[in-house]
């Protein structure tokens, strides 16, 4: 029970920290997919 419990915190981590550290450097798709006359709300 404590592997699958530290698995799922790991699972929990990784995510969370991917998600921050790519919308930090600009990798989301809205920023990959847009040219300068696309408009995009914000």
């Amino acid at each position: 029970m404590k592997a699958m419990l530290a698995a799922l915190t790991a699972i929990v981590v990784i995510a969370v920290g991917s998600n921050l550290i790519l919308n930090e450097a600009g990798f989301s798709s809205q920023d990959r997919g847009s040219g300068p006359s696309v408009r995009l709300d914000d």
